[in-house]
């Protein structure tokens, strides 16, 4: 017997016994151990990995029951022989193939590039390290602190979303439906809060606000449409828009938002994101969004609402969303969860008319028939018991906390940028100098254990802003803030 393959690994978070099953079942699956083969006794087993007995002997008599492996009495644990039928060995796999030659192979490979209707690799987007979390100082935007996640309250509606009954409930194929409890809290808990009222026929769940712009994009936009969208603005809904209409129109932004003028006529569609303007965070007062619907009546547009950030208001008192001044039915409004409960959920939802989320529907079913019902389910009952609601206000305290530091921070170590003030929202829009290059002080902040976001990818014509950059500060704790700024500062005035 190979000892080698009988190790636990360091770093495992789950029990014991789910290790030990997990060890072999991979010895098992991946052809070291074979059908038939005896394994060690309990308590060998247990002595070369330092655990309990009982432990190897409850992972033993679980894989029994899953049929991994036979128990013979007085003989000891064996390796099933029916669980690799229907498989078929990379030796089978040689046997029948014909003979290849690698370089005919190479020379009638398709050409892929060729065939590519999109690059999509090829579209600037916002991009930061997948390891952001082991840098000292995170500006990141968009991620969540772990230390501010409720994680009692979402654990406790995911036991209760695995329960035999709740199960029985959401693991059969919906087709094309939601779960209507979380239909439901959506429609008298979450939309409500943004002066939002619908029906459960105008509300779509998505994964994520990005899903809910492709598919309007999909269903509503075409070659010979026209698109304005803000300048500067969110990068992949530029990228959603362009691969579907047949022109996008930057329209410029200010201190109060996206600017209503002239430029809007010959939009058929429109792009804003007027809670928290992205990627300034300026907020669009009420006069504006009303001379904004009275633009869209007038030019005969539809809007497309973003409200990607609108619980995360914490300096003044809420402003409706656009969607709740609209008399005419010309707002689609599209929101999300990932701001305040966890991107990684890719939860968020579309609210439009009835004839318009049916036929959103319906592509949806094509794409991926609907989210998984678990995490809609789990979902349904966090907003229920109100810990999405308690989390509103405890990151509203964190957020606003945050936000005062930093800014502070700003006017004290960066008195050669500018940048917007704040009201809300979880980030700083900063100017550096004119002849700053932030592409090239990345790297260097990078070694530094500095991450700061590229602020050139959310402009039409990004060659032209190489001197912006976003600070986001959701991720990062409240005490690392200026000593990161600092450290900022000093990078900043050596690479300008």
């Amino acid at each position: 017997m190979r000892e080698h393959l009988f190790q636990l690994p360091d770093n495992a978070t789950s029990s014991l016994q789910a290790q030990v099953r997990e060890m072999l079942v991979s010895a098992i699956l991946d052809g070291h151990l074979p059908p038939g083969r005896a394994l060690p006794s309990c308590r060998k087993l247990a002595t070369q990995l330092g655990i309990a007995r009982n432990t190897v002997v409850l992972a033993y008599q679980h894989l029994v029951d899953e049929g991994y492996l036979i128990s013979r009495e007085r003989s000891g644990f064996y390796v099933d022989p029916g669980i690799l039928e229907g498989r078929l060995s990379a030796s089978t796999q040689d046997a029948h193939a014909p003979p290849v030659d690698r370089a005919a192979v190479s020379a009638f490979a398709p050409a892929w590039r060729a065939r590519l209707q999109v690059e999509a690799t090829a579209l600037a987007s916002p991009n930061r390290p997948s390891d952001w979390q082991r840098y000292d100082y995170p500006f990141v935007y968009g991620q969540i602190d772990p230390a501010l996640f409720p994680i009692a309250e979402w654990r406790e509606c995911c036991r209760e979303a695995l329960s035999v009954r709740a199960i029985r409930q959401w693991a059969h194929d919906h087709i094309d439906t939601d779960d209507p409890d979380l239909v439901e809290q959506l429609q008298t808990r979450v939309l409500p809060r943004r002066g939002v009222w619908a029906k459960p026929e105008q509300i779509l769940v998505t994964l994520g606000a990005q899903q809910a712009l492709y598919l309007l994009a999909a269903l509503l936009m075409g070659d010979r449409d026209t698109v304005g969208i803000e300048n500067p603005g969110y990068a992949d809904a530029r990228n959603i828009l362009q691969m579907h209409a047949g022109k996008l129109v930057p329209i410029p932004v200010d201190s109060q938002g996206l600017r209503v003028s002239a430029s809007l006529r010959g939009c058929d569609y429109l792009y804003v994101t007027p809670s928290h303007q992205c990627p300034t965070t300026v907020t669009m007062p009420l006069t504006r969004r009303r001379a904004l619907l009275d633009s869209a009546r007038e030019h005969d547009f539809i809007i497309i609402e973003d409200d990607y950030e609108a619980e995360n208001n914490y300096a003044g008192p809420p402003t409706p969303a656009l969607k709740s001044l609209d008399a005419d039915g010309r707002v689609i409004y599209v929101g999300s969860l990932s701001k305040t409960l966890a991107p990684g959920l890719r939860l968020g939802f579309m609210v439009g008319p009835e004839e318009l989320v049916r036929e959103a529907r319906a592509l949806r079913r094509f794409m991926l028939r609907h989210p998984p019902s678990n995490n809609e389910r789990s979902l349904a009952l966090f907003l229920s018991r109100g810990h999405h609601d308690a989390l509103v206000r405890r990151l509203s305290h964190a957020f606003r906390e945050r936000c005062q530091v930093m800014g502070e921070a700003l006017r004290r170590h960066l008195p050669q940028a500018s940048y917007v003030p704040t009201v809300g929202g979880t980030s700083y829009w900063v100017q550096g100098p004119d002849n700053l290059n932030v592409a090239g002080l990345l790297p260097e902040a990078r070694r530094e254990g500095v991450l700061v976001e590229p602020g050139d990818v959310f402009f039409a014509a990004p060659e032209q802003h190489q001197n912006y950059f976003r600070l986001g500060f959701s991720a990062i704790p409240t005490q690392a803030i200026e000593p990161g700024i600092v450290r900022l500062a000093a990078l900043l005035r050596r690479c300008t």
